[in-house]
């Protein structure tokens, strides 16, 4: 079987769809299908380097249509060699194109069968991206842009492909005439991470000085409205100065990831510049990769993510999967799962559900704490295995 994934960029520092994406790509490469990605990124971008699978660079999009005149002859030309093909992207020009493509090429098929087409959300059908008031004029946008064309993808594919179980019941809410063929939850993993090394602790280090020797809290994300970190921040700052004056030392914050620079991230940037507590305490490395991203998560106490709509969040099993307990909110749509092997404490998305969330940490043992550890470890090694999203991710396709 020939599969063909399209996904608007492949750079890391755009979020987990790509690497959601190189998750099953490889999951499907090991049970011996063949898969393909298009791209609209630079062919000589750094990050496409050294995959194990081709991918079609067409150059970069443009607007935040995320247009590419290439895609829509690349795909003309293209389409007809694959079995499958799989969205990765909602609200932009691929999935227009590829529907355009499907209908130009049902009319030359003359019975030929097309690719079977699924769209896999990522989220993106969530309701919270409808009712965030800081999202007012995106959501008119996306309700007028949802009766012209995203409504017509979403129920001529042959399946919606989601993470988890609150994924595909949450994106039956934000829009009328939402009736595609099939939703089918395949669920979603990562690899195994790399064993520890202590060049992982040295990468660390080198992009935060100072904090060796220093037990911290961990959150990897973009830096992003949506994820919390004015929660995060705000939360901490009110257990610095509850517990100024005593003998009660709380961990240090290693807030990275990408988005710093942004007009949010500037605002985080001030918080943590105009009380001197977190400007202490506080470090703000940028995007970690490599050694630098696995150091992180193998030196943190535990990770924290108070994120406002999570549809899986593969940085919470990243950590899992490093043995580290996660605080996380009700928004991660995983979190019942977590839940239930013990290795999480989760609240609301609120400031009083984050700083719950520190405080039911602070308060818990040593031994309470390695055994979250122990039991996050045990639920991603059950639940969120790459080869298991990839299993059902081949059923699906199979049985569609």
């Amino acid at each position: 079987m020939k599969i063909l994934h399209v996904v608007t960029s492949m750079n890391p520092a755009e979020g987990g769809v790509s690497q959601a994406v190189r998750t099953l790509v490889k999951g499907l490469i090991n049970k011996g299908e063949q898969n393909e990605v298009v791209t609209f990124d630079d062919p000589g971008a750094l990050f496409l380097r050294d995959e194990p699978f081709i991918i079609y660079a067409l150059g970069k999009k443009s607007g935040p249509w995320r247009y590419n005149k290439s895609f829509y002859p690349w795909l003309l030309t293209n389409l007809g060699d694959f079995d499958v093909v799989i969205v990765h992207a909602l609200w932009s020009y691929p999935g227009y194109a590829i529907r355009k493509a499907m209908n130009k090429l049902a009319k030359r098929a003359y019975g030929k069968a097309l690719p079977k087409l699924f769209v896999m959300p990522h989220g993106m059908l969530d309701p919270y991206f409808q009712r965030s008031p800081e999202r007012k004029l995106k959501a008119i946008r996306n309700y007028v842009y949802w009766e012209l064309i995203e409504k017509k993808l979403i129920n001529r594919a042959d399946g919606i492909l989601f993470t988890c179980e609150a994924e595909a019941t949450l994106a039956k809410e934000p829009f009328w005439g939402y009736k595609p063929k099939k939703d089918i939850v395949i669920g979603m993993g990562i690899e195994p991470p790399p064993p520890f090394k202590l060049e992982m602790t040295k990468a660390l280090l080198e992009k935060c000085p100072g904090l060796e020797n220093e037990s911290y809290l961990l959150f990897l994300s973009r830096i992003d409205e949506k994820k919390g970190v004015d929660l995060l921040l705000n939360a901490y700052l009110d257990a610095l100065k509850k517990t100024a004056g005593t003998t009660i030392c709380l961990p240090r914050l290693v807030i990275a990831g990408p988005g710093i620079e942004t007009h949010y991230g500037f605002r985080m940037q001030q918080l943590i510049l105009e009380n001197p507590e977190l400007s202490n305490a506080v470090f703000l490395p940028g995007m970690l990769s490599g050694d630098a991203k696995w150091g992180a998560f193998y030196g943190c106490e535990a990770f924290i993510l108070p994120s406002h709509q999570e549809n899986f969040g593969i940085a919470v099993v990243e950590a899992m999967a490093c043995g580290r307990a996660v605080l996380i909110s009700d928004q991660v749509n995983i979190w019942e799962k977590i839940s239930l092997g013990g290795g999480c404490f989760v609240a609301g998305d609120t400031l009083d559900g984050t700083c719950g969330l520190l405080d039911n940490w602070q308060q818990s043992s040593y031994l309470h704490k390695i055994q979250m550890g122990k039991n996050a470890y045990g639920s991603f090694k059950k639940w969120f295995s790459a080869s298991t999203a990839a299993n059902q991710l081949l059923k699906a396709i199979q049985e569609s």
